[in-house]
């Protein structure tokens, strides 16, 4: 997704006369915000491609993160990869950016080589995400820590336009930290018409759409365009702080609904 340039133009009209003779732009700009709790919120990573098919089932996975905990505990994000791009479906939602993190995680975790589906919580490697028994002992391990990381997100959405501020506030116990933001959706549906899934409808949510990091704790504020016609329902706001040394761990995790806008 292509970001956007455009300034925000806010106002707001108090004379009857000219507020009908043209509507202003603070009159459909709608904002919302998110504060991280005093716990740590668990990240969870999965790197897919409609490409693969071995994905779909760790895609619906995902999905069912959503009903299963609290945005406070789990921040699931899929973020699709490049490299399978190659054998005959170009999957719509991959960049390059979401295959070089894979393949930093996975230098950083010890690994010479990256897959799909692939798992991070907290930027390190879980390959036995499918087990619910051992990623509801490694969520409660790390809901039950204390946050390092205090996260702060407000989003702004005008017209096609969301503009997002967030910062982040070191704690006592927090390492150097380095600050990324995500645009999600959810609710997409893809027919695929070659590569491994040819003839399937794949159904993705928690996509990364657009990604902006790594960040100073401190940013300026991100502006992203949505397609028209904008369902606020079908994005949130991800934002994570991350320690900034060579394997550093995700410390803390934020989500916003633009739902609420």
């Amino acid at each position: 997704m292509t970001r956007a340039v455009r300034a925000i133009v806010a106002g707001l009209t108090v004379a009857s006369a000219l507020a009908a003779a043209a509507p202003t732009a603070a009159a459909t700009t709608r904002t919302c915000s998110a504060v991280s709790p005093a716990h740590q919120t668990a990240l969870v990573e999965l790197y897919t491609s409609q490409g693969c098919s071995s994905c779909p089932p760790a895609d619906r996975w995902l999905t069912q993160l959503d009903a299963r905990y609290a945005r406070d505990r789990v921040v699931p994000i899929a973020l699709h990869v490049t490299y399978w791009d190659y054998i005959g479906w170009k999957d719509p939602y991959a960049h390059s950016d979401f295959t070089a993190r894979q393949r930093a995680l996975a230098t950083s975790n010890g690994s010479r080589t990256v897959y799909t589906p692939g798992v991070f919580i907290q930027a390190q490697e879980f390959p036995q995400w499918s087990g619910l028994s051992q990623f509801n002992n490694a969520v409660r391990t790390i809901t039950s820590s204390p946050a390092a990381v205090r996260i702060s997100v407000t989003a702004s959405v005008e017209a096609t336009t969301v503009t997002v501020t967030a910062s982040a506030v070191a704690l006592a116990s927090a390492r150097e930290s380095l600050l990324y933001i995500a645009l999600v959706e959810s609710g997409l549906a893809t027919s695929v018409r070659a590569g491994e899934n040819r003839g399937e409808t794949l159904r993705n949510n928690r996509v990364a759409r657009a990604w902006s990091g790594a960040l100073p704790l401190q940013p300026a504020p991100v502006r992203w365009e949505l397609p028209a016609p904008v369902d606020r329902s079908r994005y949130s706001i991800v934002a994570f702080a991350q320690e900034s040394t060579a394997g550093g761990r995700v410390l803390q995790a934020v989500d916003l609904s633009l739902g609420g806008c």
